[in-house]
């Protein structure tokens, strides 16, 4: 399978969940609280990747809903199934030149938890950001920041037998 064909694969998953473009939920609100406080990191993200752009389900700490998809870190860390973790965006050669580095939020660290649906399709992240470098992140730490991304996928599951917002 081409990476092009990956990506179509990869886009119609998302489009089958129906939440690009929706108002706010608390469930996924409450999820980007809970990752903000473990993480004592003042933003959290529910980001979904898009073909142009990389939106915000839930933003915790931010106030824009999306940017786009080349700024986004996120469009990143779903080429993988693991989480990615940056300890200092400015040393990074993918990111140091990035204007969510070089201007607001200033991105320093970001870790980032692939929304790995059961067909393994990553439609997204759950991540978390801060504007000071850290060190990096626990194995502890990524396994909590991962369960926390399969809780939203069981959420989005959740959400799509139900029909819609609940």
């Amino acid at each position: 399978m081409s990476e092009d064909s990956n990506e179509a694969d990869r886009l119609a998953a998302l489009a089958r969940y129906g939440l690009l473009d929706t108002p706010p939920e608390e469930g996924f609100d409450r999820l980007t609280r809970i990752a903000a406080f473990l993480f004592s990191a003042p933003i959290a993200l529910i980001s979904l990747v898009d073909r142009d752009r990389q939106w915000f389900k839930s933003a915790c700490g931010l106030a824009g809903r999306e940017t786009p998809r080349e700024w986004a870190f996120c469009a990143h860390a779903i080429q993988g199934t693991e989480v990615m973790v940056v300890p200092d965006a400015r040393l990074d050669p993918r990111f140091r030149d990035n204007p969510l580095v070089t201007g607001p939020p200033h991105i320093r660290f970001y870790a980032g938890a692939p929304l790995l649906t059961a067909d393994g399709f990553a439609l997204g992240t759950l991540c978390v950001i801060d504007a000071t470098p850290r060190p990096g992140m626990s194995g502890g730490h990524q396994l909590i920041l991962r369960d926390l991304a399969r809780l939203t996928i069981d959420l989005l599951e959740l959400r799509q037998v139900r029909g819609g917002i609940h």
